[in-house]
C-alpha cells in the first residue's frame, strides 16, 4: 500500500472519529461506568438553603435588550434577597448605563469609560463580586425560571467547580441556513457535552451561561479569546469538574445571516488555537487521567489537526 494511500485512510480515520466516531466511543464508557456506579441523586435545596449568588452580564452597547434582560433576570426563581445582579459595562457609548439607573435599581451598574473588551470587563468587574457562586450570562440571552436554582443544586458536589448550562437557539419558520445549521451544531454539542459530563467532566462552558465558585477565580490574559473556555478549564486543571445542566438553558437568536456566522467561526477557530496553547497541562493523562482523553477528544482535535485533514481528504484521494 502507497504511502499516499495510508495516509488518505489515517486522514479519514481522524475525521470520522472527531465528528462521529467519539461521540459513538463516549457513550459506550457511560454506558459502562454507569453500570458499575450509579449517579448519585441530591435532593434540591430549600430557599433556606440556596447560596447567595451573583449574576455577572459584561456589556457593550445592549441598550435594545436591557429592559428584556432584566425583567428575565427577575422572573427567575431564585430568592430575590439572595441573587445579586451586576452588569459590567465596559466601554458603552450609547444608553446602557443610563437605562439600568435609571430604570433599574435592581441592577449593580459597575461602568469604565474605556473599552478594554469582555475579559478585562470580566477582571475589573469580579473584584465586587463576594458571592460564593458566580453566574455568568450575556445581555442578549434569556434564561429558564429554573436555570440558577438547578446551578446551584450542583454545586452540593465539593468535587464540582464549575457549572455549565445549555446554549439553546431560536428558530423560527424564517430561520436562515445560519440559524439552522447552528441550532443543530448546538443539539449535538450540547448532547456531548452532557455525556461528558456524565463519564466525567464537561470540556469547557459557553459564555451563554456558566457558573462558578468565586474562589476559584484567577484573572485571565486580556488578549483571551475564548474567556468562558478558558476560565472553566483552569478550574479544572485546579482538580475540579464541570457539571453540564441541560435544563438550565440561555435562549438566544442565531447569528444574523451567514457572513456573520462565518465572522463569529473564524474567532472560535481563532481562540480554540490560543487556548490550546494556554492550557497545555490538560495534555497530561497521569495527572488529569480520563480528562485528556476527553479535552483532545472533544476539542483538541476539532480546533487543530482535523481540519486540516479534512481539507487534505479531496488532494490525497485524488
Amino acid at each position: 500500500m502507497a504511502f499516499i494511500e495510508v495516509l488518505f485512510w489515517i486522514a479519514l480515520a481522524v475525521v470520522v472519529y472527531t465528528y462521529v466516531g467519539y461521540g459513538v466511543v463516549l457513550w459506550l464508557l457511560v454506558k459502562v461506568k454507569e453500570w458499575f456506579v450509579k449517579p448519585v441523586q441530591r435532593p434540591l435545596p430549600t430557599d433556606e438553603e440556596l447560596p447567595e449568588m451573583t449574576l455577572f452580564i459584561a456589556a457593550y452597547n445592549e441598550e435594545k435588550v436591557v429592559d428584556e434582560k432584566m425583567a428575565n433576570c427577575l422572573d427567575i426563581d431564585y430568592p430575590r434577597e439572595k441573587l445579586h445582579i451586576v452588569w459590567c459595562t465596559d466601554g458603552s457609548n450609547d444608553h446602557t448605563v443610563e437605562r439600568l439607573q435609571k430604570g433599574w435599581p435592581q441592577a449593580t451598574v459597575l461602568h469604565a469609560p474605556e473599552r478594554k473588551g469582555k475579559t478585562a470587563a470580566i477582571n475589573r468587574g469580579i473584584a465586587f463580586v463576594h458571592t460564593p457562586i458566580v453566574a455568568f450570562t450575556d445581555a442578549n440571552t434569556l434564561l429558564n425560571k429554573k436555570s440558577l436554582r438547578l446551578i446551584a443544586h450542583a454545586f452540593l458536589d465539593e468535587k464540582v467547580g464549575c457549572v455549565a448550562g445549555e446554549k439553546r437557539i431560536q428558530t423560527g419558520e424564517t430561520a436562515d441556513a445560519a440559524q439552522g445549521g447552528e441550532g443543530l451544531y448546538w443539539r449535538y454539542e450540547s448532547a456531548l457535552k452532557a455525556l461528558d459530563s456524565r463519564l466525567y467532566s464537561a470540556a469547557g462552558a459557553a459564555g451563554e451561561l456558566f457558573a462558578i465558585r468565586r474562589e476559584l477565580f484567577q484573572p485571565l490574559e486580556e488578549d483571551t479569546l475564548l474567556d468562558d473556555f478558558v476560565l472553566s478549564l483552569r478550574i479544572v486543571e485546579r482538580g475540579y469538574r464541570i457539571a453540564y445542566l441541560k435544563d438550565a438553558y440561555a435562549i438566544e437568536t442565531g447569528s444574523a445571516n451567514l457572513r456573520e456566522e462565518e465572522k463569529r467561526k473564524v474567532r472560535i477557530a481563532a481562540g480554540g488555537l490560543q487556548s490550546i496553547a494556554r492550557l497545555w497541562p490538560l495534555f497530561n493523562p497521569l495527572r488529569y487521567g480520563i480528562f485528556s482523553f476527553q479535552y483532545v477528544s472533544h476539542r483538541v482535535l476539532r480546533w487543530s489537526i482535523t481540519p486540516v485533514l479534512l481539507f487534505a481528504l479531496l488532494p490525497l484521494n485524488l
